[in-house]
């Protein structure tokens, strides 16, 4: 009796760790983003976990859309487009988008007419890292294709290799974009569900991208996405 006793104790106790990620393989999906002392943090409203499309709809629905309205993305449009691409689903952080090893090396910036925010999943959340029209910069680096300076918002997917590397290595070069391709994914067709339209963007000067949007060193541009209202 007293045997089987301990045995329970030491099973609750695993348990215990693995619920609170403490053991290796039970990973917390939590990842902290670093932003500078004066950022401000703003609330994002709640995503909605019902639309009006039907997921067979919004794929057959999906095109590029390369030219917008003048008309800007409400901020309820924004929150909601910000989930989709890294929107925490699970108790303990799992995310919209797969990632392997769950170490999440993603950041995503959206930059606006009068902002550049940087999403921070937890809390679902946005630090506003410039209060500038940076769109302009983003079309220079993005070789003058007019989507990036005619949205109303730009989307803009970074990685964080290291986070990655830390568990495979060489390999996680290829995971981190293989996921960065799932976000993507996951916004545009969230921009389509909406009743918005976007385009992947991959011709860009990554440094000049950079520079543009003040990035930590570590943090990779992969992907500009330009999401606004489609011009019939």
């Amino acid at each position: 009796m007293r045997s089987r006793c301990y045995k329970l104790l030491i099973l609750a106790s695993v348990l215990s760790l693995a619920l609170t990620g403490c053991l290796p393989g039970f990973p917390t999906g939590v990842q902290e983003v670093t932003a500078s002392p004066q950022a401000e943090e703003m609330a994002l409203p709640a995503p909605r976990l019902k639309g009006e499309m039907s997921l067979e709809e919004t794929l057959a629905a999906r095109r590029s859309v390369r030219q917008f309205t003048e008309e800007e993305l409400i901020l309820e449009e924004i929150s909601q487009l910000l989930w989709a691409a890294q929107g925490i689903t699970a108790a303990w952080g799992g995310r919209t988008a797969p990632s392997a090893g769950a170490l999440y090396p993603l950041e995503v910036y959206v930059a606006t007419a009068d902002s550049l925010y940087h999403y921070v999943p937890q809390g679902h959340k946005a630090v506003v890292e410039s209060k500038a029209d940076l769109r302009g910069e983003l079309w220079q680096a993005g070789l003058s294709q007019n989507a990036i300076r005619d949205a109303p918002a730009v989307f803009v997917i970074t990685a964080v290799y290291a986070r990655t590397e830390k568990k495979y290595g060489e390999r996680a070069e290829r995971y981190v974009r293989m996921e960065a391709g799932h976000a993507a994914q996951n916004l545009l067709l969230q921009a389509v569900a909406l009743g918005l339209g976007g385009v992947p963007i991959g011709a860009f000067y990554d440094d000049q991208v950079q520079s543009a949007l003040s990035l930590p060193s570590d943090h990779e541009p992969l992907y500009l996405i330009p999401i606004g209202h489609p011009r019939d």
